[in-house]
């Protein structure tokens, strides 16, 4: 059964509506508008669901035609679909209208309030709002995992493939594991989209790596501050035996700040924060 959710000011679609060229169908302009690649590649499908390895309550951003969430529900979840194109939401909905395991939600997932019970996050999320969903399951108490399929070169930018770490997974790394999944070829989606994608899993820890929350975020908001060319030079400007710390966590004196690993940051934060 579909459900009308959150019919918002989506602006962040509103330029490339504004910008599409003629000669598109509606459906044309639609899937551009929305960043709609839609999934049609069944061992993709089932790379998926075995990295996600769902169970209960499952939350799927950007249901589309719905050949992931029967697939988890298949699998043994109970799948809630958001789909903001409300002619793919209410063709989802009649689908499954009598499947007790699949609820349909029109409607912006990033604007949905999270459920009160534990539960995991799996959906083949358009390109333009990554970011925006990442963030969203980052600020969920209930969240135990998200699997992401996305753009490969955010999935590897997240997890430090390319030998760099990013702000966002420096800054949760204490709460959530960050790791690189299978890579998904462009040709595995329809329309074909210019990039490949790669599944992206972020899992809850069991017990957070510090007790101090406010504080190691802190730490890592002045090292990624950029003073000084070196995360030596900003942390030197608030906290004593910087360079004690360094050490101990094996950080060379003149660093840059993406090249300290988060296991690095823990040791700085059990240095200079306690």
């Amino acid at each position: 059964m579909a459900r009308n959710f959150a019919h918002g000011n989506y602006s962040h679609t509103q330029k490339n509506a504004r910008n599409s060229g003629g000669g598109r169908t509606p459906r044309d302009r639609a899937r551009r508008t929305l960043s709609q690649n839609f999934l049609v590649d069944r061992h993709a499908v089932d790379l998926m669901v075995k990295a996600a390895a769902p169970k209960g309550l499952v939350l799927e951003p950007g249901a589309g035609e719905g050949v992931l969430t029967l697939a988890l529900a298949e699998a043994g979840a109970r799948v809630v679909g958001y789909e903001i194109d409300p002619l793919l939401a209410g063709k989802l909905s009649a689908r499954t209208r009598s499947d007790p395991r699949i609820d349909v939600v029109r409607g912006d997932f990033t604007a949905a309030r999270a459920p009160g019970e534990p539960f995991a996050v799996v959906g083949n999320i358009p390109y333009s709002v990554t970011s925006k969903i990442v963030d969203w399951c980052l600020r969920a108490p209930g969240l135990t995992s998200a699997t992401l399929l996305t753009q490969r070169e955010y999935a590897r930018k997240r997890t430090g493939d390319y030998g760099r770490w990013s702000l966002v997974t420096v800054e949760s790394w204490p709460w959530f594991d960050w790791r690189l999944g299978d890579t998904i070829g462009r040709e595995s989606f329809r329309p074909v989209p210019a990039v490949d994608s790669a599944i992206l899993l972020v899992r809850r820890r069991p017990e957070p790596l510090v007790q101090g929350r406010r504080s190691y975020q802190e730490l890592v908001e002045l090292g990624f501050g950029g003073v000084g060319g070196s995360v030596r030079a900003s942390l030197k400007t608030r906290y004593p035996g910087v360079d004690a710390a360094l050490k101990a966590a094996g950080v060379a004196r003149d660093a840059v700040v993406g090249h300290v690993h988060p296991d690095q940051w823990i040791t700085l934060w059990e240095r200079l924060c306690r």
